[in-house]
């Protein structure tokens, strides 16, 4: 209601309180007597350990203890949470690593942890950890992603002699290999998606704190979930009952994943604390982030797109492997796999064949990052189509536009048996060109080229599924003052939940921003919840809280027409203020909600109080989708990229908020850019280093890469939920990695250009074209 209502542009809540420095980040966090913990890792990628000696440690200055492996197996804590239940392609079960919080035998990648030291500062934390000291005996290692199902690869387990972890198939392959025996035209390409790191702006950290009065653990940590991350905990590592274990979350600068996963560093903390009596806090360090941390994407994958004499598409094969890394966590599998639904995209594809092999390397685990699969499912068909287009000597929009699922086929199964409920994709191609003056493009292609530069444009017509199968808890309460509290399970990590949920209650209830506040992320706090991730946080949050909301709302006109003393038929609710043509009063929700706390203001049989629970249990997914359409120029003489236009047509159902929409979608679109165009976790081949360690070395986008990002809405609303909404947390990333590749592939084109790998660096760039040129002058 209001300048509150659903739809309008509102301003986020939560700025104030962060700019003006009120953020309450896990480094924020000061509790009496905290002593500081600090991780000895490993620097050799693979070696068995041959000796581990702590003496120095324990002697150093202000050291109150040093964990090694034998301190975990003594406190009878369990590993840390694994992915199970998959096949290899035998049909025998997947192999499953086990995961130490502190290495013992042998070491798996740099980076792996094997000793925790614990001391009351930081610096002398540091110090003592230097003196720790273990001998090695280095061992061979892989850590490329075609490498490392060859013959006679370094093994990263000894008793998985392939290291293949599993292998997952999906779709109808007889009806492929048939689609394409039958094909007039089948182009084939290898893609090679790139390792990248989260890089959030607020490192993992957390602070872990025992209390032996009660038995008690309480961790401060940054995370996405309080409430399976405690249950993982406490059931899994801890061994305790749920009622023992508090999980807080508050602020978390950044996650896109990657702070899903229960990471050593948390129950070292808590079971630090139980040894020395005191408070442990851990923060990571950003050269510490790139080893420590679950690394995004790392797949090869053989596309594979067939076509008849019309070209219409008739089948898409895809055979990829992908990097775990050394440890298979519980999250490790699910970007390569369980969102490939993308790689069917908005097209007319009968049938899809995807054939996926997980191995295991000397590396980081990997592990979502957003999109999870998506972007890279997304890459794949878009990048096959422009690739295929070029070969027929058609049309890239021509091609799409013939084989695009239109809204009268809806709802659309595709070969991966996902079902389309809705969705205009066509319109939205026709949009996102009239924005960017598609006709135009030749004229302003031939004025670049008088400058010395090539222009490319590129376009991405994607979807994903968003929003899968799930439940999200919250609660609304009204205080006897009338002012209201929503508790929220979901977890912000700066996507505005904090906004969108007050917004609701608002629109709904006619009250204030200021007449409402927020908790989340805190297991002693909001009673039941899931958390965040995969673009789930306005589908199941925000139907949470409208549900719980619409419980309220119900309570209160009923105590309402008791009030008025009228029948319940009679009351009408608008604008906050509850009123009957039957009655000359009027009540607003707040004055009923103070009303509620008294009993003799309420009829016989209702309880006082005006406070509900809403879960949300979604059974379906929805389905976002979106063009984006990129143009930029490349130096020929330097090979740099300039983004010259950036638009965005997409469709995520109802729009809560276009303003936070707009932020949400430039976000994604962003990672996405920067992964295609400066992003690269890079090992040695031979040593298995990370030769990327630092911001010095890793290329993080900055603003001057960028151009505006205009984002517009061609909302279809969804049934799947009641506020009609769809994701679009991820929708960016989606997006943007195929468009910006072939915005770049589209300028080099004139030259012979067919493919560039990722990222597309201006000395890649610059090679690649007088690699071609060479190679025309003979």
């Amino acid at each position: 209601m209001g300048k509150y209502a659903l739809g309008q542009p509102v301003w986020r809540a939560e700025d104030q309180r962060l700019l003006k420095g009120g953020g309450r980040f896990v480094d924020d966090v000061q509790l009496p007597r905290m002593a500081y913990g600090v991780v000895v890792r490993s620097p050799h990628a693979h070696a068995k350990i041959r000796a581990l000696d702590t003496a120095a440690a324990k002697a150093s200055p202000g050291v109150l203890a040093v964990l090694t492996h034998a301190d975990w197996q003594a406190s009878g804590f369990g590993d840390l949470p694994n992915a199970k239940g998959r096949k290899r392609r035998d049909g025998s079960d997947s192999y499953v690593t086990p995961i130490y919080p502190l290495v013992h035998d042998r070491v798996r990648r740099v980076g792996d942890a094997i000793a925790f030291v614990v001391a009351g500062t930081r610096d002398q934390a540091q110090d003592a950890a230097e003196r720790v000291e273990v001998d090695y005996d280095p061992l061979p290692s892989v850590t490329d992603t075609a490498a490392a199902s060859a013959p006679g690869a370094p093994l990263v387990w000894d008793d998985c002699p392939d290291n293949i972890c599993f292998v997952h198939l999906g779709g109808d392959k007889q009806a492929a290999d048939a689609a394409f025996n039958d094909a007039a035209h089948v182009i084939t390409h290898t893609f090679v998606i790139n390792r990248v790191i989260a890089a959030a702006m607020e490192p993992r950290a957390c602070v872990g704190d025992y209390n032996p009065a009660e038995d008690h653990y309480t961790l401060y940590t940054t995370l996405q979930g309080v409430h399976p991350y405690r249950s993982q905990l406490a059931n899994r590592v801890l061994k305790v009952p749920e009622n023992r274990v508090r999980v807080v979350a508050q602020d978390v600068g950044g996650s896109f994943g990657m702070k899903s996963n229960i990471y050593a560093e948390g129950p070292l903390c808590l079971l630090a604390s139980k040894i020395v009596g005191r408070p442990v806090k851990w923060t990571s360090t950003r050269a510490e982030a790139f080893l420590s941390d679950n690394h995004g994407r790392d797949n090869i994958a053989e596309v594979s797109l067939a076509l008849d004499a019309d070209h219409n598409f008739l089948g898409v094969k895809v055979k990829s492997i992908a990097n775990l890394g050394a440890y298979c966590t519980n999250s490790t599998p699910n970007p390569a796999v369980n969102n490939l639904g993308s790689v069917a995209g908005v097209y007319k594809t009968p049938v899809i064949h995807v054939d996926v092999t997980g191995v295991f390397t000397h590396s980081n685990s990997t592990s979502p990052y957003r999109g999870a699969g998506r972007p890279e499912a997304a890459f794949m068909i878009e990048r096959i189509i422009d690739i295929a287009a070029d070969e027929l000597g058609v049309d890239p929009v021509v091609l799409r536009r013939k084989n695009t699922i239109g809204p009268e086929l809806m709802p659309f199964k595709t070969g991966l048996n996902l079902t389309y409920d809705c969705g205009e994709f066509q319109k939205n191609l026709d949009m996102a060109l009239a924005a960017a003056d598609y006709h135009g493009f030749d004229a302003r292609r031939a004025e670049s080229k008088a400058r010395g530069k090539l222009r490319g444009f590129g376009i991405s017509n994607t979807i994903e599924r968003a929003a899968g199968p799930g439940i999200e808890g919250s609660e609304l309460r009204f205080d006897r003052s009338g002012t209201a509290t929503i508790l929220a399970g979901s977890v912000t990590g700066g996507q505005g939940h904090e906004t969108i949920y007050k917004q609701i209650v608002c629109d709904r209830l006619g009250l204030e921003m200021d007449d409402v506040s927020y908790i989340w992320g805190d297991t002693d706090k909001v009673p039941f919840g899931h958390g965040t991730g995969g673009s789930r946080s306005a589908t199941h949050g925000g139907n949470a809280v409208a549900l719980a909301t619409e419980k309220v709302l119900k309570k209160a006109t009923a105590l309402a027409a008791h009030m008025l003393e009228v029948d319940l038929d009679d009351v009408a609710f608008e604008e906050g203020v509850f009123s009957s043509p039957r009655s000359n009063r009027s009540l607003t929700i707040k004055e009923v909600a103070v009303a509620s706390a008294n009993p003799a203001n309420l009829p016989d049989g209702m309880e006082p109080g005006l406070m509900a629970t809403g879960v949300r249990r979604a059974k379906v997914a929805n389905f976002p989708n979106g063009c984006h359409v990129v143009e930029l120029e490349i130096d020929e003489e330097t090979g740099a990229v300039e983004v010259l236009g950036y638009r965005v047509v997409d469709d995520v159902g109802v729009v809560l908020n276009p303003l936070l929409l707009a932020g949400q979608i430039q976000g994604g679109a962003g990672q996405g850019l920067g992964q295609v165009l400066l992003e690269n976790i890079d090992y040695d081949p031979q040593t298995g280093q990370l030769n990327s360690g630092t911001f010095l070395d890793y290329a993080m986008p900055k603003a001057s890469h960028f151009s505006t990002i205009t984002v517009e809405c061609n909302p279809v609303p969804t049934d799947t939920n009641p506020l009609g909404v769809k994701g679009a947390g991820e929708a960016g990333a989606v997006g943007a990695l195929p468009a910006v590749a072939n915005a770049v592939v589209d300028a080099l084109s004139p030259l012979g250009v067919r493919h560039v790998p990722m990222p597309a660096t201006p000395e890649r760039i610059w090679r690649l074209m007088r690699e071609v040129k060479a190679s025309a002058a003979g």
